[in-house]
C-alpha cells in the first residue's frame, strides 16, 4: 500500500523511497554537488555569535528546523530560529519587517511585492498536499488507498458532497465499501500556502470552484455554511483534527499525513491517472512545468502539471529576503552575512536532507537560479557571498 511505503521511508530514513526514487536522485545529483567555493563561503561564516530569525510557513517547517539545527552543529556561533506560524503570517511578517526572512509556500502577489519593495523569492524546495482521511473507526484501514478527483474534492469542500458513500466517491473506489457516515471537512484557519496550492488546484480543474471560491491563502470556505466543515491551525493542526475525527477528510504536506499514520488518496492529474505524491511523482510535476526559471521573478506554479506521472497537487515552497538586508532595521549586517551564507547551504548541502521528510530536492535549474538571486543579495550596495 502507498501509505505503508511512504511511511517504510520516513521509519528507514528514506531507504524506501530511495527504491522508488533512482529517477529523482540522477536529475537532481548536480544539485548535490557542493563546490569548494560554496563551502569556502560558508566556511567564513563569523565566528561572533549571531541570531537570525525566520517566521512562516508550516509546510516546509521538518524540513526548515532539520536545516537550522544542523547548521548549528557545522557553525556553533550561528542560530537560526525558525517559528512555523503559517505563509500568511511569514508574508506579514517580513512585510513588516519584524523577521530577518520570511517563509511562504504560496508565490507572492505583484501587490504583495509592491507593498515590499526589494523583497525576493527564493524556491527552497518542493513538495505535495497529500489528500488524508480517516475512516478507521468505519472498518476501512487507513492503508487503504482511495481514489479523488478534483471534481470530487471541490465537492466535498463546496458542501455538496456530504457523505463517504456518494455515488461520486464510490464510483471511483467499486472495490471499497464506504460508510454511509458524513464527511467532516478538514481545512485551515489561519492564512496558508497549503490552502494555497490547494485552491489553485482546484480552481484549474473546476469551474464552479473558480467562480465561486477561487485562490488564496485564505478563502471563504462553503464547506463551514453546511455546518459540515472545520478550521484548524497550521498543518499540524489539520493532520491532528483529521485524526481526532472519524470521517474526516484533510489536506496537508505528505509528512503530517506519514506522522499521523492518516491515509493518503490519490488524485486524477491532468493525464487521466490516479497518482500519489511520491517523490518521483512530485518531481515530475515540476519536471513538466518549470522551463527556464528567470532569477528575478521565481515564482513558479506547478499544479495540475502535464505529465503521466505528475503529482497534480504539489508546489515550490519559497523563503522571502530582501534584496538589500540593510532596508529590514532587525537585520544587521552580522546577521545579514550569516543568513546569505545559511540559505546558500540549504539550496547545496541542505538538501541531502530533503528526501528522508518527504521533500523533493531542488531541480539543478532552480538551484542556479537561487544562485543567481543569493548573489544580487546585499548590505547597503556590498555583495554578501563572494
Amino acid at each position: 500500500m502507498i501509505i505503508a511505503v511512504i511511511i517504510i521511508a520516513v521509519i528507514g530514513g528514506g531507504l524506501g523511497y530511495q527504491m522508488m526514487t533512482g529517477n529523482t536522485r540522477s536529475m537532481t545529483s548536480a544539485s548535490n554537488s557542493v563546490t569548494m567555493a560554496s563551502a569556502t563561503m560558508a566556511a567564513t561564516t563569523s565566528a561572533a555569535p549571531v541570531s537570525v530569525l525566520g517566521a512562516g510557513a508550516t509546510f516546509p517547517a521538518p524540513l526548515i528546523q532539520t536545516w537550522t539545527v544542523q547548521y548549528n552543529k557545522l557553525y556553533p556561533a550561528v542560530t537560526i530560529n525558525y517559528n512555523p506560524i503559517g505563509s500568511g503570517g511569514g508574508i506579514q511578517q517580513i512585510t513588516q519587517k519584524t523577521v530577518d526572512f520570511g517563509a511562504s509556500d504560496a508565490p507572492l502577489t505583484d501587490a504583495q511585492l509592491t507593498g515590499a519593495p526589494g523583497l525576493l523569492l527564493m524556491p527552497e524546495t518542493l513538495g505535495g498536499v497529500a489528500v488524508t482521511y480517516n475512516l478507521a473507526t468505519y472498518g476501512i484501514p487507513n492503508s487503504t488507498v482511495l481514489k479523488f478527483t478534483g471534481d470530487v474534492l471541490a465537492g466535498i469542500y463546496m458542501g455538496d458532497i456530504t457523505k463517504w458513500n456518494d455515488p461520486a466517491i464510490q464510483a471511483l473506489n467499486p472495490g471499497v465499501q464506504l460508510p454511509n457516515q458524513p464527511i467532516t471537512a478538514v481545512h485551515r484557519s489561519d492564512g496558508s500556502g497549503t490552502t494555497y496550492a490547494f485552491t489553485d488546484f482546484l480552481s484549474n480543474v473546476n469551474a464552479k470552484w473558480k467562480s465561486t471560491v477561487g485562490t488564496s491563502t485564505s478563502v471563504q470556505w462553503p464547506v463551514d455554511k453546511a455546518a459540515s466543515g472545520v478550521g484548524a491551525s497550521g498543518n499540524a493542526g489539520v493532520a491532528g483534527t483529521t485524526f481526532n475525527t472519524p470521517g474526516a477528510i484533510g489536506y496537508v504536506d505528505v509528512i503530517y499525513a506519514v506522522q499521523k499514520n492518516l491515509g493518503v488518496g490519490t488524485v486524477k492529474n491532468q493525464a487521466g491517472n490516479y497518482v500519489a505524491p511520491t517523490l518521483d511523482n512530485i518531481l515530475s510535476a515540476a519536471a513538466a512545468s518549470t522551463s527556464t526559471p528567470n532569477p528575478s521573478d521565481l515564482r513558479v506554479h506547478i499544479v495540475n502539471a502535464p505529465g503521466a506521472q505528475s503529482y497534480p497537487i504539489s508546489t515550490y515552497t519559497y523563503i522571502l529576503v530582501y534584496k538589500d538586508m540593510s532596508t529590514n532595521p532587525n537585520t544587521s549586517q552580522a546577521k545579514a552575512i550569516a543568513l546569505a551564507k545559511f540559505l546558500w547551504w540549504i539550496v547545496h548541502d541542505g538538501q541531502q536532507y530533503s528526501n528522508s521528510l518527504i521533500y523533493v530536492k531542488l531541480p539543478q535549474n532552480i538551484v542556479s537560479a537561487d544562485e543567481q538571486l543569493l548573489k544580487s543579495l546585499n548590505y547597503q550596495g556590498q555583495a554578501l557571498l563572494s
